[in-house]
């Protein structure tokens, strides 16, 4: 485990796994333990992975000022872990609500990206999901076992319901693209530490105030066809944002591609990184 200091002093973690060229990893949730990335698909193997805990994230401290959680002012942070490693320059990959942190990040500090990884985006400069599209992908669900209880689950959470743990745990199967015994056990991982109850706010504070900027440097985004998160709508507005972006959507999987489809998942980043 290694420590270093944001930008105001706040105690943030990250830790590194595997060798060769550098690759900054940061979490979506908001708010989730970096160490759900686990290897990204066995990308350690070829990159040293290092997995980010934004400030009141995982092993992170959690800051004095909740508003320095905003995922604009959560960029600062990145600044001060890039001048830590000692980079020139970072590969960013971030998933899901980490997107807007790493393309605001893009944004401000350009000269200091080589390359962009957005995987399963939640949007460009806020969360941008389509409810049709959504409500496609989870109603296509019906054939498997489990969608009666997860389906009345997310009928209870549409009419008004507070998003309980028990809601949420039901509705989980709509996240992956298989709900198999690896899903479970990556979704209910007892180890990790939850997200905070007050960071989703803190989070999307601000958030659709600016202007989506065009990144300046190689755009990889990777949607899951059956991300019953987000949908592919997402993916698609930030891969037509950025001059260049290839956009892949991989086939049976769903918010965690690198779970549901570990090797394409690897083999797809890794040659993007390569050719960067």
């Amino acid at each position: 485990m290694t420590i270093f200091h944001g930008y105001d002093g706040t105690a943030l973690h990250y830790e590194q796994l595997g060798d060769g060229a550098p690759l900054v990893a940061v979490p979506g949730g908001p708010g989730m333990d970096a160490r759900y990335l686990g290897t990204l698909g066995s990308l350690d193997a070829h990159r040293r992975l290092i997995r980010f805990d934004p400030r009141g994230c995982g092993r992170s401290a959690a800051p004095a000022d909740r508003a320095s959680c905003a995922f604009g002012a959560q960029v600062a942070d990145l600044e001060a872990l890039r001048e830590h490693l000692g980079l020139e320059r970072l590969d960013l990959l971030a998933h899901s609500a980490g997107s807007l942190t790493a393309q605001r990040y893009a944004a401000e500090f350009p000269h200091r990206v080589r390359s962009l990884t957005l995987v399963t985006p939640a949007g460009r400069a806020a969360r941008e999901p389509d409810a049709a599209e959504l409500a496609a992908i989870r109603a296509a669900r019906a054939a498997e076992p489990w969608y009666p209880d997860a389906a009345e689950a997310d009928a209870l959470l549409a009419d008004g319901a507070a998003p309980t743990a028990e809601l949420l745990r039901r509705i989980t199967p709509f996240f992956w693209g298989s709900w198999n015994e690896r899903a479970r056990a990556e979704a209910f991982d007892p180890e990790l530490v939850p997200a905070a109850p007050w960071m989703r706010e803190a989070f999307y504070a601000g958030a659709g105030e600016g202007r989506p900027v065009p990144a300046s440097v190689p755009v990889l985004v990777v949607a899951g066809e059956l991300d019953g998160v987000v949908g592919t709508a997402p993916a698609k507005l930030a891969a037509a944002l950025h001059p260049g972006a290839r956009l892949t959507v991989l086939p049976g999987a769903g918010h965690r591609p690198w779970v549901d489809a570990p090797d394409e998942f690897a083999s797809l980043v890794r040659d993007f990184l390569d050719a960067a």
